[in-house]
């Protein structure tokens, strides 16, 4: 009869869990659900180091993994740069010796969510905002230039998107950039073969089916309505609903490697 260490080695692991954030403010109109009050937020970490888990950024959580090290570890990601993240969300994740990957948009610095047609305007993180969440231990990582959907991008604004989106960050925070976030998750083969070659390590998408792996990671969406009921209701069913990512390899150190052409 094999050995349990065999036994665990030879079943399939469960999917990574990382969890999407937008904004932690107090936003009573709020369309597009991308905002958690901070109280909410507060609860929602609780609940995560109640059970033993902690968060991390998708840079540390991809290490471990290729460590075999993931075991309790949750990656907590933040799109588009909101400024409440440093005023916020920070403090909270700090108080619980947590960090998390905020994702920015370096052509917009300073502006506000002009993309979303309904809603409330919320101001995006500058320059000095995102050095002092690098400060603060988070990692900064893209999600493009301007907040545009990239499978309807041409050739030229995929490139500027991606790659000079990593160069001008970069150039603010003076250290490597190794993660991309698809803005609106819309992701296809192109559009992940163009973030490799622009660099990164890793992207993050919400729901990308077959294309799941380092460069199209599936993510949870966690809202304000996210009690612990829902909370532990949407970890148990997670591995059902994903797919451990198939190109995840373990390494000795550093990110994890992919195999997607």
């Amino acid at each position: 009869m094999p050995a349990p260490a065999v036994l665990r080695r030879l079943l399939p692991k469960p999917p990574l869990w990382v969890a999407m954030y937008h904004s932690i403010a107090d936003a009573p109109d709020d369309p597009y659900r991308v905002t958690v009050s901070p109280v909410r937020f507060a609860r929602q970490l609780h609940w995560l180091g109640d059970r033993g888990l902690r968060g991390v950024s998708v840079r540390e959580l991809l290490a471990a993994t290729a460590a075999g090290r993931e075991r309790g570890l949750v990656g907590l990601t933040f799109d588009d740069g909101y400024a409440d993240f440093l005023e916020s969300a920070v403090p909270l994740l700090r108080r619980h010796g947590f960090t998390a990957t905020v994702y920015v948009l370096p052509g917009r610095l300073g502006g506000d969510n002009a993309w979303d047609a309904h809603g409330p305007r919320k101001p995006l993180l500058d320059e000095d905002g995102i050095r002092k969440a690098a400060a603060a231990g988070m990692e900064i990582g893209s999600h493009g230039l301007h907040h545009v959907s990239l499978t309807d991008a041409d050739d030229a604004t995929l490139a500027a998107e991606t790659r000079h989106s990593r160069e001008l960050i970069e150039d603010i925070t003076g250290g490597p950039v190794d993660g991309f976030c698809y803005p609106y998750g819309t992701v296809d083969a192109r559009v992940t073969r163009a973030v490799r070659k622009a660099g990164y390590a890793y992207g993050c998408a919400i729901d990308p089916g077959p294309l799941s792996g380092t460069y199209a990671l599936p993510r949870v969406h966690v809202g304000e309505e996210d009690t612990s009921w829902r909370l532990t209701a949407k970890r148990v069913l997670h591995p059902l609903r994903r797919r451990r990512p198939a190109d995840l390899i373990p390494a000795q150190s550093g990110p994890a490697r992919s195999v997607l052409s």
